[in-house]
């Protein structure tokens, strides 16, 4: 192609993305990541069928050893910095938000992957949980709903680009089947930890919209945290245990990792270290 890579639009831990011509390229900063950008391309574009709101997907492209996907680009900030720098118009950012994540729930998704499959192999791998913990985890988990609903895995204002007329949602890599109040216990715990002013109203104007009970959605709360463990982002493990805990009573007396503040310190230093050598 005769497009060429211009400057740097936004990082994150495991991609960057950038200009193409009159689009954008997502580039994996693994170069051994072929499978993972072919596979975020397809369900990307099966999410695109559906008539929702998102980028178009125009190509993957190997760029110096790296795999990336084209997209359209889309103009205007994301929700959370327009939530930022204009504090007034949080209630209404919200609205869009829960209506948005709402609309997406209404979409039958039988073709996507399992959310509880992928809940139980993150619970599975996280090791500040020892194995009577995770039993517990995964013994509760196997007792709610599997649910057969598009659920977009992560959910958040920072994923929201645009004017609040017209959202546009990126990042689809996580999109699963599911339960959607699986899908919103995720996006009230990334907002717990990184907005917590917002969390309890966006829970509670979703609830209203979509017409379910909090504990419907709280019911998921351990298990979401639990899982968001493997992610290994600094400064959130603690926050975690202690939603676990909360989520959980099963866990809070117990003598394993959840209680143990040595091992905990130890976790986290490493995970912090690892992200600061590049190796996620």
């Amino acid at each position: 192609m005769s497009e060429t890579m211009g400057r740097l639009l936004a990082a994150g831990l495991r991609a960057e993305v950038f200009e193409w011509g009159s689009r954008v390229v997502k580039l994996c900063r693994s170069a051994g990541s072929k499978q993972v950008i072919f596979r975020e391309a397809a369900i990307n574009a099966a999410v695109e069928a559906l008539g929702l709101p998102v980028p178009a997907v125009w190509s993957v492209q190997q760029i110096d050893g790296r795999w990336g996907i084209v997209f359209d680009r889309i103009s205007g900030v994301s929700f959370a910095e327009q939530m930022l720098s204009d504090p007034a118009a949080i209630p209404q950012r919200l609205q869009s938000l829960v209506h948005l994540q709402a609309r997406i729930h209404t979409h039958v998704a039988d073709q996507f992957s399992s959310l509880k499959g992928w809940l139980t192999t993150r619970i599975t791998r996280t090791t500040l949980l020892d194995e009577p913990q995770r039993q517990i985890l995964l013994n509760g988990l196997r007792d709610l709903p599997d649910g057969d609903h598009l659920c977009h895995g992560d959910f958040h204002p920072r994923n929201v680009l645009g004017e609040a007329s017209q959202p546009i949602v990126i990042d689809w890599p996580n999109a699963c089947c599911g339960d959607p109040a699986a899908d919103v216990c995720r996006s009230y715990v990334i907002l717990k930890l990184h907005a917590e002013e917002v969390a309890e109203p966006y829970l509670d104007a979703y609830c209203q919209v979509a017409r379910v009970r909090r504990q419907t959605i709280l019911d998921w709360l351990p298990y979401i945290a639990a899982a968001r463990l493997t992610e290994d982002i600094p400064d959130e493990q603690r926050s975690l245990l202690e939603l676990i805990r909360s989520g959980d009573p099963r866990l809070r007396p117990s003598g394993g990792n959840l209680d143990n503040p040595c091992l905990i310190d130890q976790v986290v230093r490493k995970s912090s270290a690892d992200v600061c050598k590049g190796s996620d």
